[in-house]
């Protein structure tokens, strides 16, 4: 028998079944679903430096556990010393058992590993797509700290089928993501 991801078992034994409850679905196909988890790297003094995307595409590979890939600029900008092309950052885009494997990881062992740690905004944009601004990538336990040359930040973008925000936010509480506990006006 193959492996599967434990977030991947709650969400079709438990997690649609809660859904289906709250939101009254009449099918399982209704209840919105996690579709991909992008994680996205820009490294601007990548510049100056060209090992810092390197750097980058490393980080990401080790953290996402699949080969992160660099991204590149569309266009001159010469207030940024910029050229067509250039190396600007990295991203991977995560989907099926690596994506829930990747979930359980931040929910379980990265986001505790923050300093003063209170919870994620609950700001969706509007189309059930969350985006998660994350500081350091030292939180991550597949980084050694004695290594890392420079502190850089992420976004990890949450993208999942859901046609409004309630059932996106409802779908990733459900998933374990600590939401602050905002009044909404």
């Amino acid at each position: 028998m193959s492996y599967i991801p434990n977030l991947k078992t709650k969400y079709k034994e438990e997690i649609v079944a809660n859904l289906m409850k709250e939101f009254g679905y009449k099918s399982v196909m209704q209840a919105p679903r996690l579709e991909k988890i992008v994680i996205n790297q820009g490294v601007g003094a990548a510049t100056a430096d060209k090992k810092l995307i390197e750097t980058s595409v490393k980080e990401l590979t080790m953290i996402s556990g699949q080969k992160a890939v660099p991204c590149f600029s569309k266009k001159d900008i010469s207030n940024f010393k910029l050229r067509k092309k250039m190396p600007i950052g990295a991203r991977v885009t995560l989907r099926r058992d690596n994506m829930y494997e990747f979930l359980e990881r931040l929910v379980r062992v990265a986001l505790p590993r923050i300093r003063d740690f209170k919870g994620i905004n609950s700001k969706l944009d509007g189309r059930g797509n969350y985006t998660l601004g994350v500081t350091e990538q030292i939180i991550f336990p597949e980084i050694n700290i004695d290594t890392v040359s420079k502190i850089m930040g992420m976004n990890i973008t949450f993208v999942t089928s859901g046609k409004t925000d309630e059932e996106a936010h409802a779908l990733l509480r459900e998933f374990g993501l600590p939401f602050k506990n905002l009044k909404k006006n």
